[in-house]
């Protein structure tokens, strides 16, 4: 079993008199968690009903609010309850039907999941303001797959296991960059289990999510589109580009993509920027939600070892997700820094007023030097730190009254380092 960290607020969620529901793509492992849910709530003596629109004789029962309120008081009478639903975002007019029901104030606790859908965001957030807390399940973090690999026995402090364990702790981050974090990728016990894993996840996302709910007929172009962006990423995306290269029109194209963030495949970047003259304002990059898919998608999901020009673009995306669960619900936000002379920084945190700025290198750096176009940015806008994150040690220095600090990459899995 795999400990999912996100399980602990979703227990605590259970006493609250809103809708749990819990957001994410395919195969992240919302069904087991509700599992997990609804087995302690039994332990405890409590009644609980599971429906599944996935099923066809629950489907029915969805047919209006009150038959399925009828089902559920023949299951399990008038008194307290907690209702399970998974794959809610196959019910058309998801927001109005739970916001009808809630509104009833029944003794009725509902705990919902659903693939990332533009329906069950949007409406879900227009309909239901207090009613209901999103939970984002993502795939495996970092954190969670050393811990699982370790048996659990440096839960609690992993720092010191990285610390004292160099060497496989390299060799644990090679392999959740090339393969992800997708449960089922994880647990296979082979590279051909986990090659068809993976093929298996994107033939569902594709044919239950994508083919459907953008009446695709064929899925080519789709596919195609979503390669190239997987071997761009961190680069500037031009949407003429790939107009021209997947041979769809532009509005087509940003359809696509806005569609592939809303399904939790891909996030977009947008760039950070004070001097609209000098500063690239509106091209954006992307990064994946799980390397494994990308990696996948390009043919190198089984590479038993990263080259270096093929990492450093992947190790930037793997930073890039340990920022998103370091900042959690942050008001931070994360862009990028670009020229048009060329001056570029990975990742420039934001906060208010405040701005961090930070580097992925995918090397060991042993001397310190800052790169010209890092020493550009700290010039310009004088913040307090910067950070520099590669396979190394640890080091910093100080540049114009700006302490830089190089940190190991797996010190921003739970340690306290960013001074944010």
């Amino acid at each position: 079993m795999i400990k999912r960290k996100i399980l602990t607020r979703l227990e605590e969620h259970l006493g609250s008199d809103q809708m749990t529901i819990l957001i994410g793509p395919r195969q992240v492992g919302k069904t087991y968690l509700m599992r997990i849910l609804k087995k302690k709530l039994e332990e405890e003596g409590k009644k609980t009903v599971w429906l599944s629109l996935d099923n066809d004789e629950d489907k029915v029962k969805f047919t209006s609010q009150a038959t399925l309120l009828s089902h559920i008081e023949l299951a399990v009478g008038k008194e307290k309850a907690f209702v399970f639903i998974d794959e809610i975002q196959r019910k058309e007019n998801v927001g109005l039907f739970l916001k009808g029901i809630f509104d009833m104030n029944l003794p009725l606790k509902f705990i919902i999941s659903g693939s990332g859908s533009l329906e069950l965001k949007a409406k879900i957030l227009e309909s239901m303001a207090g009613r209901k807390r999103l939970f984002s399940i993502e795939p495996i973090s970092f954190e969670e797959f050393v811990n699982f690999r370790t048996d659990y026995l440096y839960e609690g402090k992993l720092q010191d296991f990285f610390e004292l364990e160099k060497g496989k702790t390299e060799r644990l981050f090679s392999e959740y960059m090339v393969f992800g974090g997708y449960p089922r990728v994880v647990l296979a016990d082979s590279v051909t289990s986990k090659q068809e894993e993976m093929q298996e996840i994107y033939r569902s996302y594709v044919e239950r999510d994508i083919r459907d709910l953008l009446n695709l007929e064929k899925t080519d172009a789709f596919t195609k589109l979503l390669k190239i962006v997987a071997s761009q990423i961190g680069s500037l995306v031009n949407i003429a580009e790939l107009s021209s290269t997947v041979d769809l029109n532009e509005r087509t194209i940003k359809h696509y993509l806005y569609y592939l963030e809303q399904t939790f495949i891909i996030k977009k970047v947008t760039p950070y920027y004070r001097n609209t003259r000098k500063e690239i304002t509106k091209t954006p990059t992307y990064y994946f939600y799980d390397t494994g898919l990308r990696n996948w998608l390009l043919g190198l999901f089984g590479l038993s070892e990263i080259p270096a020009h093929l990492g450093g673009h992947l190790f930037e995306n793997v930073v890039f997700n340990l920022l998103r669960e370091r900042l959690g619900l942050s008001p931070t936000q994360i862009h990028f820094w670009r020229t048009r002379d060329q001056a570029e920084v990975d990742f420039v945190l934001e906060k208010g007023l405040d701005v961090l700025p930070m580097e992925a290198k995918y090397a060991k750096i042993s001397k310190i030097e800052i790169p010209r176009s890092f020493r550009n940015f700290l010039a310009k806008y004088k913040p307090k730190a910067g950070y520099i994150i590669h396979l190394g040690e640890s080091k910093e220095t100080t540049i114009g009254g700006t302490r830089v600090y190089f940190l190991p990459f797996y010190s921003l899995v739970s340690g306290n380092n960013l001074q944010f």
